[in-house]
């Protein structure tokens, strides 16, 4: 209120302006809703923000996602932010950023999930001969400043380390299979 301090005081508009650190225009919108509606009218209406869902809104809401995504149309199991943001919409015709569906949910005690399980065909011996022999397979470092072989350059391994860098990937795949 420091604002209609200074009307009352009567300070110009400039004045105003820089003590407060913004626009002179902003200074006479201010003043001008001041003179016709006094001290309410330089009130602060809040920030414009996100809309917000009333409580009965959201209790629907947590009801709807409870039904799954199928039921809403969508042919997976989990939700995504995405669908969340266009089921809201649907509903309400409000419009949240995909981004933003997150922070109503999370305010009503909602949480971040993955899945519990994994894949029926997943062959956890796979996985693990994979981790052990993935580094073996990848390409050779190459010196730095020396990354173009095919115009003349060399690299850091010649002929005979690549046929046993070969070799014993050969030997490792062989031996975990």
């Amino acid at each position: 209120m420091q604002a209609v301090e200074r009307f009352e005081g009567g300070q110009k508009n400039r004045e105003v302006a820089a003590a407060s650190r913004v626009s002179e225009q902003s200074v006479e919108r201010w003043r001008r809703q001041w003179r016709e509606r006094g001290e309410t009218g330089v009130l602060s209406k809040g920030s414009p923000g996100r809309p917000r869902l009333s409580d009965s809104q959201m209790a629907r809401l947590e009801r709807e996602l409870e039904r799954g995504p199928l039921v809403h149309g969508w042919a997976d199991q989990r939700w995504t932010r995405a669908w969340i943001k266009t089921l809201i919409g649907r509903l309400y015709h409000v419009s949240y950023t995909v981004e933003g569906t997150w922070q109503p949910l999370k305010r009503h005690g909602w949480s971040w999930q993955q899945p519990a399980r994994r894949a029926i065909e997943r062959d956890d011996d796979a996985v693990e001969r994979r981790k052990k022999t993935w580094p073996l397979v990848r390409k050779p470092r190459r010196l730095p400043g020396r990354d173009r072989p095919d115009h003349g350059q060399l690299t850091d391994v010649d002929d005979r380390s690549v046929a046993s860098w070969l070799r014993a990937v050969e030997h490792e795949l062989n031996r975990t299979a």
